[in-house]
């Protein structure tokens, strides 16, 4: 019982970061996206007018789109569900975005990697298994 119980409790700490994800709004996650974008340099240009408007719905909703501009490019995000607006960055902004991004996920891989366990004590042999030197790296036929 209280092996199952612990059990439960380290999924659940381990899981948590990705159910607390899966729980948050369309709308917090827009939100949380857009206050990267303007940390990443990504400014916000409301879609106050109606020709804005009528631009706005042309853009696919959360994503990003590139447009060349004056021999550059640049990057264009809408967001007509959280704040109505469309966000304009350059490639600088868009490059500094994505790597804040791969930082972000990176941290929550190594907050969910499995800890290593090395007590020299422990052995597969108790187990029973075809496991031991020279085995090779995994799990071999009859582990189930």
């Amino acid at each position: 019982m209280i092996r199952t119980l612990r059990a439960s409790l380290c999924a659940a700490a381990l899981g948590a970061p990705l159910l607390l994800a899966a729980c948050a709004t369309q709308q917090e996650r827009v939100a949380d996206k857009e206050d990267k974008l303007a940390a990443a340099g990504f400014v916000a240009r409301p879609a106050d007018t109606p020709a804005r408007q009528a631009m706005l719905q042309k853009l696919p909703p959360d994503k990003f789109v590139m447009r060349p501009a004056g021999g550059n490019y640049i990057y264009l995000y809408s967001d007509p569900l959280v704040c109505g607006c469309l966000y304009v960055g350059s490639a600088q902004a868009y490059s500094t975005y994505k790597q804040e991004m791969f930082q972000q996920q990176l941290a929550n891989q190594q907050q969910l990697t499995a800890e290593m366990y090395s007590d020299p004590s422990w052995s597969f042999g108790a187990w029973g298994g075809p496991w031991g030197p020279g085995f090779g790296a995994g799990f071999g036929p009859g582990f189930y």
